[in-house]
């Protein structure tokens, strides 16, 4: 773990976004077309996580940045190239364009600086969306990531993000995976090669110091 005054370095409100990565109501919500993957969110913490992260990212400037995957009604461009969208196909719940699947899911809260990506396909937050532009446009830095899952979407942003030549820093639980115990040996074995790691506390703690003129 970095040192306090190595992360307050990188956690400058004006060069850093914090994105949410799928955390929206038919994913962790109540009636997730994922059970296992929402229970571990919240039963881990990390869905309280995130919203406290965004809670004070509000209260300090930091911009941030939700990235929800839907598909619409009639299929169009979405992937079919792996078992994974073959098998989100036949899910009892869908995350369509325009419901409440695709909706932040609580208790996070969305404040109107907020930026909300939608993305039609593929499995990355960043590749092949609007989010590596938005973010050189915003002179982000550093991008804070957190959400799910550590199976497949977050590992996918750390590695955009470090190849486009971000920062990336990892809220190590405020990210959830399955099975539960999959999450830190992932983090540990993976993204500690390619990101910064650091607890909630340690970043809220960041956030909230009072800064030098």
């Amino acid at each position: 773990m970095p040192s306090y005054e190595q992360l307050s370095e990188l956690i400058d409100p004006e060069s850093t976004v914090l994105l949410t990565v799928e955390c929206q109501q038919g994913v962790v919500g109540p009636e997730s077309a994922l059970p296992e993957l929402a229970r571990a969110a919240r039963t881990s913490g990390a869905l309280a996580n995130i919203a406290r992260l965004v809670a004070a990212a509000h209260g300090s400037g930091v911009q941030v940045i939700h990235a929800i995957a839907e598909r619409r009604p009639d299929g169009r461009g979405a992937n079919r190239n792996a078992r994974l969208f073959h098998a989100a196909e036949r899910l009892p719940v869908q995350q369509l364009t325009g419901t409440t699947a695709v909706r932040v899911a609580a208790p996070i809260e969305v404040s109107e600086e907020d930026i909300v990506v939608r993305r039609l396909h593929g499995l990355s937050p960043i590749q092949g969306t609007e989010v590596d532009a938005l973010l050189r446009n915003l002179g982000c830095r550093t991008l804070v990531v957190t959400g799910v899952s550590a199976n497949v979407a977050v590992p996918n942003a750390v590695f955009d993000a470090v190849n486009r030549g971000y920062h990336a820093l990892v809220v190590t639980d405020a990210v959830a995976g399955v099975p539960i115990d999959y999450t830190p040996a992932m983090i540990r074995h993976t993204l500690a090669l390619v990101a910064t790691l650091a607890t909630t506390d340690e970043v809220l703690g960041c956030l909230r110091r009072p800064r030098r003129a």
